[in-house]
C-alpha cells in the first residue's frame, strides 16, 4: 500500500452504525447544513445532470437537498460502509468506488471524504466517473476543526499521563484542497471556507455530539488504552479555562471546506497564453507606464 493508513475504517464503519442505532435529536445539525450549502451551490449552476450519484450521506440530508433543486433527473444514493441496510441504492466505500468511467454528470460527496486514507486516489476515481463537463461538489472538515479539542486534550494528557497520544483527525486546510483537485485532473477548481462555532455546556456535551455523529476518533496510532476519567475531567477544567464565554459556555470549532471541479472539456472556459494579450495593463488601469526603477512612478 504506497499510501498511509491514517484512518481505521472498520472502526469508522461501526462508529457510524452505532450513531444511526442510537439517533440523537439535533446531532445532525453540521450535515443539515451541509446539505442546506449544497443545495444553494447548484442552485447557481445553469444546467441540469442527468445521472447524479451522492456520496457520504448515511441520513439522506444531501440526496433530499438534491432533489429540491430539480437539478438531477436520476439520483444514485451511494452510502458508506456502517449506514443502514437498505437505506440507499448501494454500499460504496470512499476508498474504492464502484462507478464505471464516466457514467456520472455530477457526484455530490457531504462530510465523507475527510475520513479517506487515500484522498488523491479517491478524487481521481471520483473524476474518472464523471462524463466530460461533469461538476463535482464536496463538502469536508477542515483543519482548525475541533482545535480546541485537540489542544486541551493533549494538555490534559500531558499533565496526567506525561505524554500523549493522537486523540483527534487532521484535517485538510483550503490550499491543499485546491491543489488535490487539480492533481486529480479536475478543471476550473473552486474551494472556500466556512467557520461554525458551537457552544455547548461543557465538554461532555461536545463528545456526546461527537458520538451521535459517529465523530470520534478512529485515528490507527489511537492509544488502545482507555482513557481515564480523570483525563477527561482535566479536560473539562482546561477547556472551561481557555475556551469558555462569559456565561461559562464552551466554544467548539468545526471548520467545513467546500470545493468543486469539472471534469474537462472543450467548451469550458480556459486561461490565456502568455504573451496573447491585447491590451496593455497601463491602459486598463488608466496610469502612464514607466520604466522599472524611475522614481517618479513611485
Amino acid at each position: 500500500m504506497s499510501h498511509p493508513v491514517v484512518f481505521d475504517r472498520a472502526l469508522l464503519a461501526a462508529r457510524r452504525r452505532r450513531a444511526l442505532d442510537r439517533a440523537s435529536p439535533g446531532a445532525d445539525f453540521l450535515m443539515a447544513r451541509v446539505a442546506e450549502d449544497l443545495e444553494d451551490r447548484l442552485a447557481t449552476v445553469a444546467r441540469r445532470f442527468e445521472r447524479a450519484a451522492v456520496m457520504g450521506d448515511p441520513t439522506g440530508l444531501v440526496a433530499a437537498a438534491l432533489r429540491r433543486t430539480g437539478k438531477a433527473d436520476r439520483i444514485v444514493r451511494a452510502v458508506p460502509p456502517g449506514a443502514v441496510p437498505g437505506s440507499g441504492d448501494l454500499v460504496a466505500d470512499e476508498e474504492a468506488l464502484p462507478f464505471a468511467p464516466a457514467a456520472l454528470d455530477l457526484v455530490v460527496a457531504g462530510l465523507s471524504l475527510h475520513w479517506v486514507n487515500d484522498l488523491p486516489g479517491s478524487l481521481v476515481q471520483i473524476r474518472r466517473a464523471l462524463a466530460p463537463d461533469g461538476l463535482f461538489l464536496a463538502a469536508l472538515l477542515g483543519g482548525d476543526t475541533l482545535a480546541e479539542l485537540r489542544e486541551v486534550l493533549l494538555a490534559a494528557e500531558v499533565e496526567v499521563a506525561g505524554g500523549a497520544s493522537p486523540r483527534v483527525a487532521p484535517f485538510l486546510d483550503v490550499r491543499d484542497m485546491g491543489s488535490l483537485l487539480q492533481r486529480a485532473g479536475f478543471a476550473l477548481p473552486v474551494t472556500d471556507v466556512d467557520r461554525v462555532t458551537v457552544r455547548y455546556d461543557g465538554l461532555f456535551a461536545l463528545l456526546a455530539d461527537l458520538r451521535a455523529m459517529g465523530a470520534t476518533s478512529v485515528l490507527e496510532e489511537r492509544s488502545r488504552r482507555p482513557a481515564t476519567r480523570r483525563l477527561f475531567f482535566r479536560a473539562a477544567e482546561i477547556y472551561a479555562e481557555r475556551f469558555a464565554d462569559p456565561d461559562g459556555r464552551i466554544r467548539a470549532t468545526f471548520e467545513v471546506l467546500s470545493a468543486s471541479g469539472w471534469a474537462p472539456h472543450e467548451s469550458q472556459q480556459k486561461p490565456a497564453r502568455p504573451g496573447s494579450a491585447t491590451v496593455r495593463l497601463a491602459d486598463a488601469l488608466g496610469t502612464t507606464e514607466r520604466p522599472t526603477g524611475d522614481k517618479a512612478a513611485r
